[in-house]
């Protein structure tokens, strides 16, 4: 009974909303230690209608919103621990993700186009065919011409009854009509792409009180934090710094490292994003990306389509068997290479089968995809920065697979390090929400931040063995 009565007392709670591509969280956070004490999760189905077409119903997504929030605060009385300590509420999305309403009804007009969706590609030809208006929307946006905004806070502030229409800058950037510069709906952007600028959400920092709870059991909690999935992780990193780079591995990979308060452009195939803008008042800072479109999405592939694996746990485990691919090569490019090719029309491919190659093999050789596609954009990245990279933090779902993360740290002659408590996409719009004006129960302040315990992977390969990385990374090209 002691310890039950002493969680009663743990103080301000923060909680955040996870909404990703294959699954919604929801998480509540101590915001003094950033301890995660307890959180609920639902995997969200994708369809897809036609070749290269990715869509997910934006009911479903709501409705599994709603769901993990009673799921986590029931789980959370089991645990005697107060709900009503909970003083704000974060927000991260999966980005550039398209969803389109009636502002009266607040009904979809359609299903949610995914990130992973090509079917734009002919009309990216086009602009891009246009090379004054493709300088025109890159130098504004960063955003390369490619298949690449968060509807969440109107619906959960009251939606068609008065919900708050917004999104924060970390999103907006992700849409080829917001000028990373001005920070704004950029109106020559908006008029070449034909999208009246009285539909788009207006653009907030992505720590202020956006409005409140209107339904539920958290009914009158502040949202308060609002980021783009790839900016949350690399905030909930803790990468404040100039310099400090992560990778999240989830369905795809994002590599972000910071670049202080002035965009930086990429001349080898990366984009400039807004990394994060932590007040209103508050200067924003700026980021270097990169992005895989298939990683974690390559062991649903495994699973659901070829049927060698039954769960992700078991891919680990073959790969692991053999611990080579014994000549196997896979490149998962099913949705296109993103950077630093952004080659939408390539397609994957598995070369080097011999009679001997057996699914084991193949499990390697996917996992080895996942950690030649991170090296090409590290590469990349060092060389618009100028200065070399000489630790990378991860965090998703994939860096449970320990044998990924030591092959990453091989193939990129880095350490990698991974935190011990891998959500830091959640806790990083925990971060946001809880530092907020008007909430001020998360300090930011670097001597004030909770050290995080992690686990470091050294590379292991000798100097001959880097010839043999380098080779394998040129045949994934």
């Amino acid at each position: 009974m002691a310890a039950s009565s002493s969680r009663v007392m743990l103080g301000p709670l923060v909680a955040a909303i996870d909404q990703g591509t294959s699954s919604t969280r929801f998480l509540v956070f101590n915001a003094k230690t950033a301890e995660l004490l307890s959180h609920h999760q639902v995997e969200i189905n994708q369809s897809f209608p036609k070749e290269g077409w990715v869509e997910e119903d934006p009911k479903e997504i709501l409705q599994s919103v709603y769901e993990c929030m009673e799921r986590t605060c029931e789980k959370l009385t089991q645990l005697n621990i107060d709900i009503s300590n909970i003083k704000a509420i974060g927000v991260t999305n999966q980005r550039e993700t398209t969803l389109v309403w009636d502002k009266e009804t607040g009904e979809p007009l359609y299903n949610a186009i995914v990130w992973l969706d090509l079917r734009t590609q002919s009309t990216a030809e086009l602009v891009r065919i246009g090379k004054a208006h493709h300088g025109l929307v890159y130098s504004k946006t960063s955003c390369p011409l490619c298949v690449c905004v968060c509807p969440l806070p109107q619906c959960l502030t009251g939606g068609k009854s008065g919900g708050v229409h917004c999104t924060d800058v970390t999103n907006a950037s992700r849409t080829m009509l917001f000028n990373i510069h001005t920070l704004d709906w950029d109106p020559e952007l908006c008029k070449y792409f034909d999208i009246p600028m009285e539909i788009l959400p207006k653009v907030r920092s992505s720590s202020e009180i956006y409005g409140l709870m209107k339904s539920g059991s958290l009914s009158g909690i502040p949202i308060s934090g609002c980021l783009g999935d790839q900016s949350a992780a690399l905030v909930g990193q803790m990468c404040f710094q100039e310099g400090q780079a992560k990778n999240t591995y989830g369905t795809g990979c994002f590599l972000l490292r910071n670049t202080g308060a002035k965009p930086v452009m990429s001349d080898h195939g990366l984009l400039t994003t807004v990394a994060y803008k932590l007040g209103r008042d508050k200067p924003a800072c700026y980021a270097l990306e990169g992005s895989v479109a298939i990683a974690g999405a390559v062991v649903r592939w495994l699973k659901d389509n070829l049927g060698i694996i039954q769960t992700s746990t078991e891919l680990e485990k073959l790969a692991a068997s053999v611990g080579t691919s014994y000549g196997c090569y896979f490149v998962p490019a099913f949705s296109g290479l993103y950077a630093p090719y952004w080659e939408p029309s390539a397609r994957g491919i598995i070369c080097g089968l011999t009679q001997f190659t057996n699914k084991s093999h193949l499990a390697f050789a996917a996992l080895e995809a996942v950690c030649f596609q991170t090296r090409e954009i590290l590469d990349a990245m060092n060389q618009d920065s100028g200065i070399p990279l000489t630790q990378l933090q991860v965090d998703g779902g994939m860096t449970s697979n320990r044998l990924l993360m030591q092959l990453q740290a091989d193939i990129l002659c880095i350490p990698v390090v991974k935190p011990s408590m891998p959500e830091t996409t959640a806790l990083g719009a925990a971060m946001a929400a809880g530092a907020a004006e008007g909430v001020s129960v998360w300090s930011l302040r670097p001597e004030d931040l909770s050290e995080v315990t992690s686990e470091k992977f050294e590379p292991q390969i000798n100097p001959e063995g880097k010839g043999h990385v380098k080779h394998c990374y040129l045949i994934s090209k």
